[in-house]
């Protein structure tokens, strides 16, 4: 009964009309997306050209935009195979693992204000559950399972590796992520995302990602990133290593569900991150009668639009990560730097004197665990250390190569 209350489609009971308006929200947003989606691959594809000086798609429709259509029709026609020494039925269910919990993900988004039909005063917003946050979380889990499960169904040792990877990855930058959404949480007050978007409504100085200083911000553009397997953290997808990850033994329809997921993810996780921090669907709206719910819905989109361009840029500009450095990376500089950000967040909440004071007792910790690491790599290379030096090559370097090449030494 709590959700009847948040929403104001409820606050009147259930009708028929009622019933209707919720179902072609939930129709009208699922069409949304998967358009979003079809166009999200053709912004790829385009923007990537552009950047490599490439022609792109052009051939399928004006500037190649039923390109991806065109190639969906060739995938769903392509024969369905399956290997031999596969788990059929976990074969068959992981690709929807990675699908449904983009789509449950979307529609705690809200993308426009509240609009008013036959009386019926409802939210741009598919459900605006009191758990909305939490909701986030759970799906953002879920998804991994279906990647794990992937490449563990496949029967094979490259999709299999790729999946090991994939759990190592979401257990490393979950924890960050999971952190930095608590410190929007303090900050807002609330789990709900409609009013995490409320909290930022009243100009852009209220903003989550300027009141709680740009760190949260990067840490969850980062752990997110990571997340979703984008580049340059798609070292479960690593091809050079792995053949394709954890679908290379997909084919057909379940082989492009995992891209359908992939850039369904991308547009999902961009929303999340306007929700969270660049107040929604929040933005100027002039006054001009009967077209105000309007701009709010293209504040949303040029937001989310920015965002996906983002993470086009990335894959065109950043070199893939090493598997030592993406866990380096989760492990020792995100999670202490968003636990002691959320801390600090949490000292000025309850006051100036707590904030000063938490920012102080962090650094005093900083110094220390530096200095601690500090001699422990001193006393690890040194001569009395009780343990050999990790990963030391047997050869020299140099005559490794000649040997590798063919060459005498």
């Amino acid at each position: 009964m709590h959700q009847f209350a948040v929403d104001p489609l409820y606050a009147h009971g259930v009708t028929l009309a009622v019933v209707i308006i919720a179902l072609a929200r939930v129709l009208i947003a699922f069409a949304a997306l998967m358009g979003s989606v079809t166009l999200m691959i053709w912004f790829e594809r385009k923007l990537i050209s552009d950047m490599q000086s490439r022609i792109g798609p052009q051939r399928w429709g004006p500037f190649g935009i039923l390109q991806t259509l065109a190639d969906g029709i060739k995938l769903f026609f392509k024969e369905d195979l399956i290997p031999d020494q596969a788990d059929r039925f976990v074969f068959k269910l992981a690709p929807y693992l990675v699908l449904v919990p983009a789509l449950i993900t979307f529609s705690i988004v809200p993308i426009g204000g509240s609009v008013t039909v036959a009386h019926h005063t409802f939210l741009l917003q598919v459900a605006d559950p009191p758990i909305g946050i939490l909701l986030l979380l759970a799906m953002s889990g879920i998804s991994v399972y279906g990647v794990i499960l992937a490449g563990w169904s496949s029967g094979s040792k490259y999709p299999l590796l790729s999946s090991v990877r994939a759990s190592a990855q979401m257990i490393s930058y979950e924890a960050a992520l999971g952190i930095t959404v608590v410190t929007v949480i303090l900050a807002s007050g609330s789990l709900s995302t409609h009013n995490i978007v409320v909290t930022q409504a009243d100009g852009i100085w209220h903003w989550n990602v300027i009141r709680l200083g740009v760190v949260p911000f990067l840490i969850f553009l980062t752990a997110i990133t990571a997340e979703l397997g984008r580049p340059p953290f798609d070292v479960v997808e690593a091809e050079s290593e792995l053949v394709g990850g954890y679908h290379t033994e997909y084919s057909s329809l379940r082989f492009a569900l995992f891209f359908l997921a992939e850039f369904m993810n991308t547009i999902t996780m961009s929303a999340i991150m306007v929700t969270l921090f660049f107040g929604g669907p929040a933005g100027w709206v002039p006054n001009i009668p009967h077209l105000r719910w309007l701009f709010p819905i293209i504040w949303f989109l040029l937001k989310t639009t920015t965002f996906a361009a983002c993470y086009i840029w990335f894959r065109a500009a950043l070199p893939r990560l090493r598997y030592d450095q993406l866990m380096d990376l989760g492990w020792k500089k995100l999670i202490p730097l968003s636990l002691g950000w959320m801390l600090i967040v949490a000292g000025f909440i309850a006051s100036k004197a707590w904030g000063f004071g938490m920012i102080a007792a962090l650094l005093l910790g900083w110094l220390l665990l530096d200095q601690a690491f500090r001699l422990g790599q001193k006393r690890a290379a040194s001569l009395d250390s009780f343990l050999p030096t990790v990963g030391e090559r047997p050869v020299r370097g140099d005559l490794f190569r000649k040997r590798s090449n063919g060459e005498k030494a």
